[in-house]
């Protein structure tokens, strides 16, 4: 096995400040909520002090959007909305090393992956929304859709900066505008792309950022002045939305767990297939809600593909998430690591079979070593609950239709892969498969142009490409 040497990136790129300040009405300004400490996972220590928002800020943000709305935002033609999104996306590339380095310290992810992943796809779904901004009425909704006024979106930490482009891009693109929270572990690169914003002078409240917790959030999706709600994230909190917002008229998507099923077909390329099972629970940490957490082999490749699964996990690198050899970081927060591990004990306790790579760990920090369980049964915790960490449960089957009936066999329904050589094969399971997106031979690839999004406990709606739009627009 090759040994590594050390090859961090520098975090003086990162340009980190000792406090950062909400943005409301186009200014950095000081919240009435109590600040909040913003730790690097990678380490445990604190990175920054964050002013959170108390409720009248939250009030003022929604005024100041309800404002930009009426006379400035809502009214402005679509190419000229265009211009600013597109100014948005290039300065997102032009700062993309300074988002990288920050991402991976705050969120405890990986450089590469932030490098690679997050920050060029950031962009992209910037890009690709401003270039819809003054084609709405070629979009099959109407030959002169409407926004809907001001969105009110709350954002999770497993991929801080790419979701508030999720978010942020199609809302602005449609003519609405926008108050944003970002995850309470994870406020920093949501608050540098508020810079970001204003070095695009984007119009004074187009774009409110309230760093807090889940209280702002419930705050900004009470908030009576809101006139539409997204949420990504937990399916409880989701579904305490849900019957909050039921009657007021609102409109809402929902972006929330899954379970996701990973079947490989005996006549699947093995070594191919084993790449895509690592990148799709190893990937950001298994801290993803489409990760392919389930795998599902057909019995008869079952233990070559263990042993070949095994073999590759045992090489992957756990480590400083500033390295730029480290495949997988840090767990986000000391909470997080808590919950993977009472999950994980519960599969041993269960009885299935545990295999944890033995690749050393940091003595400081959160982390989690690679774990694989086989001989799992479909009753089990590590089966049927959300892990949201490093953790792959194995299951087998022998026929098709029990593949299927097996991978259905979730509330989720937000993802799945298939692994054969048989076009015909990956097209009937696609179809028989209840879940928002269907991988083939492949896993975990987003693009702007496709469409995300779930079934069942995963949630509604759809965000990216041109079904994305219907969400931000009144039809």
């Amino acid at each position: 096995m090759w040994e590594y040497a050390p090859a961090p990136e520098s975090r003086d790129i990162a340009n980190l400040k000792p406090n950062y300040r909400m943005f409301v009405d186009g200014e950095f300004v000081e919240g009435g909520g109590e600040p909040l400490k913003s730790v690097n996972p990678g380490t445990g220590e604190v990175l920054a002090e964050v002013s959170t928002a108390a409720p009248a800020d939250v009030d003022r943000a929604v005024k100041a959007a309800r404002r930009a709305y009426d006379r400035v935002w809502g009214r402005m033609p679509g190419a000229e909305r265009a211009k600013y999104i597109f100014r948005i996306a290039r300065l997102i590339q032009e700062r993309g090393r300074e988002l990288a380095v920050l991402e991976s310290l705050d969120n405890g992810k990986p450089i590469k992956e932030s490098r690679d992943v997050d920050v060029p796809t950031a962009a992209a779904h910037f890009f690709y929304h401003a270039g819809w901004a003054d084609k709405l009425g070629y979009a099959g909704y109407g030959p002169d859709p409407r926004p809907l006024g001001v969105a009110g979106q709350v954002i999770p930490w497993n991929f801080p900066l790419l979701m508030a482009a999720w978010k942020i891009a199609p809302a602005l693109a449609c003519g609405n505008t926008v108050v944003l929270k970002p995850a309470e572990t994870t406020p920093l690169t949501a608050l540098v792309l508020a810079e970001i914003i204003q070095q695009a002078e984007l119009p004074p409240g187009v774009v409110n950022i309230l760093p807090g917790a889940g209280d702002v959030g419930a705050a900004v999706v009470a908030h009576p002045d809101v006139d539409k709600v997204a949420f990504t994230g937990s399916t409880e909190v989701g579904k305490l939305i849900q019957r909050q917002l039921a009657g007021t008229g609102k409109k809402l998507t929902l972006e929330l767990g899954g379970k996701a099923a990973n079947i490989v077909f005996d006549d699947a390329p093995l070594d191919q297939a084993v790449e895509g099972i690592v990148n799709g629970i190893f990937f950001n940490q298994g801290h993803v809600c489409c990760a392919g957490s389930r795998l599902l082999v057909q019995e008869s490749v079952a233990e070559e593909l263990l042993d070949k699964l095994r073999t590759r996990v045992s090489t992957l690198r756990v480590g400083d998430p500033l390295d730029k050899n480290t495949d997988v970081g840090a767990i986000n927060s000391a909470e997080q690591l808590a919950r993977i591990q009472e999950l994980t004990a519960s599969g041993e306790a269960e009885g299935a079979q545990r295999w944890t790579s033995s690749c050393p760990l940091p003595d400081k920090g959160f982390y989690f070593a690679p774990t694989v369980f086989s001989n799992v049964s479909q009753a089990m915790r590590i089966a049927r609950e959300e892990i949201f960490g490093p953790v792959l449960s194995v299951l087998t089957f022998r026929t098709p239709d029990e593949a299927v009936a097996k991978a259905n066999n979730t509330p989720y329904g937000l993802s799945a892969g298939v692994w054969t050589e048989k076009g015909s094969r990956i097209l009937w399971a696609a179809q028989k498969m209840r879940a928002g997106v269907v991988w083939a031979n492949t896993f975990n690839r987003f693009d702007p142009t496709a469409p995300f999004g779930g079934y069942q406990e995963s949630g509604f709606g759809r965000e990216g490409g041109r079904t994305g739009l219907e969400a931000y627009l009144d039809v």
